[in-house]
């Protein structure tokens, strides 16, 4: 019994103990994990197989500009790590990825690259959320218009995306050769994607800001206004007063113009 105590007083003994409790704790983790999944939660969003796939699509693609770990490089292209696999898939479905010219002070929506499909995107989106997590794609619920209450949806766009996008969504002029684009061709999973990623000179919209019922809530309000008609005629864009402006000035005013020339010039004819 002396002698146990006597250990127990040795001075390495507290490393013992620290080193079985260690033991113990990782031999607990090891147990009790969930076998046959990554242990990197940030591959949760897809399988091995499509984080290994989406690295060749990377290095061919997109590594000229984002470099070979996707570290960015300057002047070409920014860092990738942690930007998460809603950024992958606003960017490339919506063609803005890979950008044709890197110097343009914005990359414009165009036709996805021929490359591009539902499988290249998924597997691209996990390679990069396997770098550094990041947000996620959002679900099929939560993108559905017809569960969203537009009413709603319209309080919050308008209090904070008509600075930018108009109150029908149709864009404008930003500073710097920027500007916000045109949402009547963004579909339902871009525009949450664009709210929580902030792409170009857009802000972040996180779920601390705006709750993802009120998300759909302004998902659900740009497709209704996309799908009203406009029964009195032309929309003009539906931009607001510049145009109706120039409308009303430019033909209106040619038209007195005309009226009035037309007039004087019966009345002198009759002389």
């Amino acid at each position: 019994m002396n002698s146990i105590t006597a250990r127990r007083r040795h001075p390495l003994a507290r490393y013992a103990v620290l080193l079985l409790a260690l033991c113990l704790a990782g031999g607990a983790y090891a147990l009790f994990s969930p076998l046959g999944e990554p242990a990197d939660a940030a591959i949760a969003s897809g399988k091995t197989d499509d984080v290994g796939s989406g690295k060749a699509l990377f290095d061919e693609y997109c590594s000229s500009c984002h470099g070979l770990n996707a570290q960015g490089i300057p002047g070409r292209g920014p860092s990738l790590i942690g930007v998460g696999a809603a950024a992958v898939d606003f960017q490339v479905s919506s063609g803005r990825m890979p950008a044709a010219n890197s110097e343009d002070a914005q990359a414009p929506r165009k036709q996805p690259a021929d490359w591009v499909n539902q499988k290249a995107i998924d597997d691209l989106a996990a390679y990069i959320q396997s770098l550094g997590g990041g947000p996620t794609r959002p679900t099929a619920e939560q993108v559905d218009p017809a569960k969203g209450d537009p009413a709603k949806g319209g309080e919050l766009f308008r209090a904070n995306c008509i600075q930018c996008h108009n109150w029908t969504g149709a864009g404008g002029a930003l500073t710097g050769g920027k500007y916000a684009p045109n949402l009547n061709q963004a579909t339902p999973a871009q525009i949450y994607e664009a709210m929580i990623t902030g792409p170009q000179a857009m802000p972040v919209f996180n779920d601390s800001t705006i709750t993802p019922e009120q998300k759909r809530d302004m998902i659900a309000y740009i497709v209704k206004v996309r799908e009203q008609t406009d029964p009195g005629g032309s929309g003009l864009g539906r931009i607001g007063p510049v145009t109706e402006g120039l409308v009303a000035w430019l033909p209106g005013l040619g038209l007195l113009s005309l009226a009035a020339i037309w007039i004087t010039a019966k009345k002198r004819a009759k002389k």
